[in-house]
């Protein structure tokens, strides 16, 4: 896995809700660029394997939606969650998890994921091709600081979930060590 300084140029597909729409269903297709996403902005982004999935909705979405406030403080001008799911995945987990502070961006082709050096096989677990857990802080485009998980590689039998976390981005944030992982926000069901 070869360190990269800047987030690639890819375009993202995303739904947004338009009431010019008719019917029952008002959202269209909405091209967005990553100049679009990062250009001119200090922007978080954590990425995960999977929506609807435990760690992800029990913990890595919901901690980072708790600590917004905190981020914005700290001179953070918006919190990105990247996964290899299509947008209508990503808008009806957004929806169940409450997420109303955390932009959800769907990587549906992986493009972004791959061009980052994070697409792993994950197949043994039934979920093809998706992102490796981490975290990044991205500032007009430069990665600042990125936080890997152990363990990088195709198929691992475990999902780490030590360094990726809100409170170890809030930390490197205010500059003091991180305490570590916070317990679960939410329980999982699923």
């Amino acid at each position: 896995m070869a360190a990269i300084e800047r987030v690639p140029d890819v375009v993202f597909k995303t739904r947004v809700r338009d009431e010019s729409v008719p019917g029952p269903n008002p959202y269209r297709w909405q091209d967005l660029t990553t100049q679009e996403i990062f250009g001119g902005k200090r922007v978080i982004v954590f990425s995960l394997p999977g929506a609807f999935t435990p760690t992800c909705s029990s913990n890595h979405l919901p901690r980072y939606e708790e600590l917004y406030e905190e981020f914005k403080a700290l001179g953070v001008d918006a919190v990105v969650c990247i996964s290899v799911n299509d947008a209508f995945v990503m808008f009806q987990w957004g929806k169940q998890q409450g997420a109303q502070n955390v932009f959800l961006l769907p990587d549906g082709n992986g493009e972004f994921t791959r061009k980052m050096g994070m697409l792993v096989d994950k197949s043994n677990i039934g979920f093809g091709m998706r992102s490796w857990r981490y975290s990044m802080l991205v500032n007009d485009g430069a990665i600042e600081k990125i936080f890997v998980e152990p363990d990088f590689g195709d198929n691992c039998p475990i999902d780490p979930f030590e360094v990726s976390d809100a409170d170890t981005m809030l930390a490197y944030l205010k500059g003091v060590q991180p305490a570590g992982v916070s317990q679960p926000r939410l329980a999982f069901v699923g």
